[in-house]
Order: C-alpha cells, then sequence, then structure tokens
C-alpha cells in the first residue's frame, strides 16, 4: 500500500513569528511528523496549496478534487484548515472507489503542544480501515462530513444535533 498526502495548507502548516499572532501558511509538516514517528509504509506527499482554509475558493476545491480523483493511489489523507474542511470533505464526496480522509488542527504542527501529530496519527490509521468514503479525522474520532460540525468556541469537532452518530 502507497498512501498519498494531499496539504493544502490550514493551521497544521502555520508559522508564527511574532507575539501579535502574525503568520504564514509554511511548509508542510506531515512529512517531518511521519519521519519522526518512523512509519513503516510507503507514502507520496504533495503539497497542493497553501491557504488557510477561509481563503479556499470553489476554484481551490476543484482542484483538490482534481489531485484527488487523478492520484492512482486508493488510500488519500487531504491535510486541511479546520473551519472549511466540511465544505472540502463534501466537495470529495463525487470520488468513487477511494478512501479519503481529512484531517487538519487546532494548533500548528510547530507548536511544542499541539494535537496536530494525533490527528495526523487518527487518519492515518483511519484511511487504512475504513471502507470507500470521506471522512474526518480529528478530536480523537472519525467524522462523516455530512453529520459534522466545528463547534469553534470549545475547539473541536461534533456531531450534528438531531443526527445519529
Amino acid at each position: 500500500m502507497k498512501l498519498k498526502i494531499i496539504t493544502t495548507g490550514g493551521t497544521i502548516d502555520k508559522i508564527y513569528f511574532d507575539a501579535k499572532s502574525e503568520f504564514q501558511v509554511g511548509d508542510p509538516q506531515i512529512g517531518e511528523v511521519l519521519k519522526e514517528a518512523n512509519v513503516s509504509f510507503d507514502y507520496e506527499i504533495t503539497s497542493l496549496l497553501r491557504k488557510d482554509s477561509l481563503d479556499l475558493t470553489d476554484e481551490d476545491r476543484r482542484q483538490i478534487c482534481e489531485a484527488v480523483q487523478s492520484s492512482p493511489q486508493r488510500y488519500i489523507v487531504v491535510t486541511h484548515g479546520t473551519d472549511t474542511m466540511i465544505e472540502t470533505a463534501k466537495a470529495l464526496k463525487t470520488i468513487t472507489d477511494k478512501v479519503i480522509v481529512l484531517t487538519g488542527s487546532m494548533q500548528p504542527a510547530k507548536f511544542r503542544f499541539n494535537d496536530a501529530v494525533f490527528n495526523i496519527a487518527c487518519a492515518i490509521t483511519a484511511v487504512q480501515l475504513l471502507p470507500d468514503g470521506v471522512y474526518l479525522a480529528i478530536n480523537g474520532r472519525i467524522f462523516d462530513p455530512d453529520r459534522a460540525k466545528k463547534n469553534v468556541s470549545l475547539n473541536r469537532f461534533e456531531v450534528l444535533e438531531g443526527t445519529n452518530e
């Protein structure tokens, strides 16, 4: 199995320059995370975009869908900003015969204490175990994008009220 990883930016790749929280989206961090974890599977990383997810456009989502669809790999992890991750996941639902897992983080991977490493590990595990479809792996859970929401005040993803888990 060779895993395809597509990076699109978001907090997971952010670099902060000063105490005033000025940042830019930097190089993808997932490669460093996987190297440090000493993983024993083959993977290929494509840095597609370097954007905060609030800045993603419909054209960007089309580009993400094309990259996933054209990938010869069946197992695909997409790193993405959390603010619009659900929108992109829903756009990817038109793709069949692949397992696609989106993940991101609330803190940059470069921070000493962050959720990025945990979320990446969950996504890597999920993509290998789940049936074909599109999923979110974040906050220690796997979500169906049609039944998920980001709770901004609690800084986590949750199941939409009125839907079954």
